[in-house]
């Protein structure tokens, strides 16, 4: 009989409420908040950002919220080598909110929850340095089932990521 060892989840998550988690965790306590809500309505927002240093951060926030009664956010934060484009730093980060709803969609939807309306919130808007990409960026988020959201209302990406993105 040959023993294998398992490695341990890694931790990649945060959340200010429940500290370090690993993605099943906090799915788990995604689904917990929502069960405690009773009959309220709930989006899934998945938003990203990214700061550029001697390498690039990127920080993925998931809020789960409770429409008309506060939400819950938990983030990741990924480093990789510094990447000078601002057009593959956006890209990147649409990339990175696209697989995590896709993870948490599927989890959902194994869980009973694949009505729950899920949101990627982009860094970029209308005015400014990414007026320029922004419909490039939304139909690759879009053509990949989720609903689109950009500046000025995607606080996901320009609120809830930017702040842990430093």
């Amino acid at each position: 009989m040959v023993s294998r060892k398992t490695e341990p989840a890694q931790k990649d998550f945060y959340s200010p409420t429940f500290g370090e988690l690993t993605a099943e965790e906090m799915f788990d306590k995604v689904v917990e908040y929502m069960e405690d809500g009773g009959g309220s309505r709930y989006n899934l927002i998945i938003g990203s950002d990214s700061f550029l240093g001697k390498e690039t951060l990127f920080v993925t926030a998931v809020v789960v919220h409770r429409v008309g009664h506060g939400g819950r956010y938990f983030y990741r934060k990924r480093r990789f080598k510094k990447m000078d484009s601002m057009r593959q730093r956006i890209f990147y980060e649409a990339t990175m909110s696209i697989e995590l709803a896709s993870f948490l969609r599927t989890k959902l939807s194994e869980n009973g929850y694949k009505d729950l309306p899920v949101e990627i919130h982009l860094d970029v808007g209308a005015s400014g340095d990414t007026r320029d990409i922004i419909k490039e960026v939304v139909g690759m988020v879009t053509g990949s089932g989720y609903a689109a959201v950009t500046k000025p209302d995607s606080y996901g990406a320009t609120k809830v990521a930017d702040r842990h993105s430093r």
